[in-house]
């Protein structure tokens, strides 16, 4: 799998965006979350990619001050009531750990993820012993992570093995009640 191939799956992953609509209130531009109902002034996302949704499709720039959305050599300025989307960053450790599994893994982890109906944006907290062992020969440990998808709570227990022979263990329980255990060795 390539990192091209990686970075796909990560990009269409489900509630990757916070998505909402923008008004120009006071001469400052002011998002309004569409499910949480908060307003965040824009210019928190000022140098960041941003979607607006024009003519049935989304466009994608970098925020600029003053209302402007830089593509490429065309600017677009925003309107009153644009709906605008913002890519959510995933939780750090997390990020690190996807770099860090083997690209079997990774594909494992996050299908399964998805199939349980979850997002890795839904990440609310990673411990990722991996990173504490990068300069050891022999891997081995348990990385933690907990998603809530707004319905239920996922646990994932990572259990790994990188030495001789490489293991990942991948055990998912969710709140009601339902689990499962996926295992790759090579």
């Amino acid at each position: 799998m390539s990192k091209q191939q990686r970075t796909k799956l990560i990009e269409y992953q489900q509630r990757a965006f916070t998505e909402g609509t923008i008004e120009c209130i006071n001469d400052q531009w002011v998002f309004f979350d569409e499910e949480t109902e908060e307003a965040t002034l824009l210019d928190v996302w000022i140098h960041e990619e941003i979607e607006i949704f024009r003519l049935n499709r989304w466009r994608k720039g970098i925020l600029c001050k003053d209302g402007r959305v830089q593509k490429g050599n065309e600017t677009i300025h925003l309107k009153d009531q644009d709906t605008v989307r913002i890519r959510k960053n995933l939780v750090f450790s997390l990020e690190r750990l996807l770099e860090e599994v083997n690209d079997d893994a990774f594909y494992q982890f996050i299908t399964s993820l998805n199939t349980m109906g979850f997002s890795i944006y839904d990440c609310i907290y990673c411990y990722n012993q991996l990173t504490f062992l990068n300069e050891s020969k022999q891997k081995s440990g348990v990385n933690f992570i907990v998603f809530d998808n707004g319905d239920s709570i996922c646990s994932v227990h990572h259990h790994f093995t990188y030495f001789e022979s490489t293991s990942d263990r991948f055990e998912f329980t969710l709140s009601t009640g339902k689990r499962m255990v996926i295992e790759k060795i090579g």
